[in-house]
C-alpha cells in the first residue's frame, strides 16, 4: 500500500503579483510560511488558484523552486503540472521532479476535450517520462472534459505513480464510486472547500483548499476534526465557515480569496488579466464574509 502524498489540508496556493505585473516573491514565500506555521500538511503551487496559465515558463520554474526551498521539507510541495498538450505537461512534470517537488496536480485536459481512453493515454505518457507522483484533478466545470469513476480507477491499477485524485466535479454519486472501489493505493481529495467534511465522512482523505489561504489554522481544524471521526465538531466548525466558503466563489477564484489575503497584509490586491480585482460591492461582502476570523497579520 503506498502512503498519500498528505492527509488533511493542502493549500492551493495564489501567487502573488506586485503593483508593475510581477510575481512577488517575497509575499509568495511570506504566505508559504504562513500556512506551515498554521498546520497546513501540504501546499499546490500552480493549480487553478495559483492563476497558472498566466504565468510565463520562466516565472513557473522559479515559483516551482521557490516553494520547494521555502518549504524546505516542512511539508510535501505539489506542483501543477497540467496542460491540454500532453508534451508540455511532461516538460513541466520533468521540472518539477528535477526541482525537488514531492507530486504534481494533473488536471485534465481543457479545450480540446480527449476521450476518456485519450486522458489515460495522456496520464500514461507523462508517468512514463517523469518519476513524480500524481494526483489527478477533475473539475469539469473548468475543462469541459469529466474524468470518469471508471477511468480514475482503471489509472490508478494501471498506472502505478497515479497516487490520487482532487475530485471537483461537485458529482457525489461519481466521487461515491471512487470511494467505494479504489484500491488501497490511491487518496482521494476533496476539491471543494465545502466538500470536506461529507466526503471525509464517506471515507476521504483530505482537501485541496482555496479557503486555507487566509484561514489555514481554523479550515485546518474543521479538516482534522472530519478525519479523526469527530463529525460533531466538524460540523460546528464547517457552519461557522460556510460563509467564508462560499464567498470565495462570489467571483472567480481566486477573486474573492486575493481580497482577503490583500486586506490580511499578505499580499498585494494584484491579478493578471483577463481577471481583474473584486468589484468594490463584491470586495465588501467577502470581506464581511470572512470578518469574525481575518485579522490583520503584516
Amino acid at each position: 500500500m503506498s502512503t498519500p502524498l498528505f492527509t488533511g489540508t493542502a493549500t492551493a496556493l495564489v501567487t502573488p503579483f506586485t503593483a508593475d505585473g510581477a510575481v512577488d516573491e517575497a509575499a509568495f514565500r511570506r504566505l508559504i510560511d504562513y500556512q506551515i506555521d498554521h498546520g497546513v500538511e501540504a501546499l499546490v503551487v500552480l493549480g487553478t488558484t495559483g492563476e497558472n496559465p498566466t504565468v510565463t515558463d520562466t516565472e513557473r520554474a522559479r515559483l516551482v523552486d521557490l516553494a520547494v526551498e521555502q518549504a524546505g521539507g516542512r511539508v510535501p510541495v505539489i506542483v501543477g503540472t497540467g496542460d491540454n498538450d500532453t508534451r508540455r505537461s511532461i516538460a513541466f512534470a520533468r521540472q518539477a521532479a528535477a526541482a525537488g517537488a514531492d507530486g504534481q496536480l494533473l488536471v485534465g485536459p481543457y479545450y480540446n476535450k480527449p476521450t476518456q481512453d485519450g486522458f489515460r493515454a495522456h496520464v500514461a505518457a507523462v508517468a512514463g517520462a517523469a518519476d513524480l507522483p500524481i494526483i489527478l484533478y477533475n473539475v469539469p466545470g473548468r475543462t469541459s472534459f469529466n474524468m470518469t469513476a471508471e477511468t480514475v480507477l482503471r489509472l490508478a491499477e494501471e498506472v502505478p505513480l497515479v497516487r490520487g485524485i482532487k475530485e471537483a466535479s461537485g458529482n457525489l454519486a461519481q466521487i461515491t464510486d471512487i470511494l467505494a472501489h479504489r484500491p488501497a493505493s490511491l487518496a482521494v481529495y476533496a476539491g471543494d472547500d465545502e466538500m470536506a467534511l461529507p466526503l471525509a465522512a464517506l471515507g476521504a482523505d483530505g482537501v485541496v483548499s482555496v479557503i486555507a489561504n487566509a484561514l489555514p489554522g481554523p479550515f485546518g481544524e474543521l479538516v482534522r476534526a472530519a478525519l479523526a471521526g469527530d463529525l460533531a465538531a466538524a460540523r460546528r466548525r464547517h457552519f461557522a465557515l460556510l460563509p467564508a466558503m462560499r464567498a470565495c466563489f462570489f467571483e472567480t477564484n481566486p477573486i474573492p480569496i486575493k481580497a482577503v489575503l490583500a486586506e490580511m497584509g499578505l499580499i498585494a490586491p494584484e491579478l493578471r488579466l483577463p481577471l481583474l480585482p473584486a468589484a468594490e460591492p463584491t470586495r465588501r461582502r467577502v470581506l464581511e464574509a470572512f470578518a469574525p476570523f481575518v485579522h490583520a497579520v503584516a
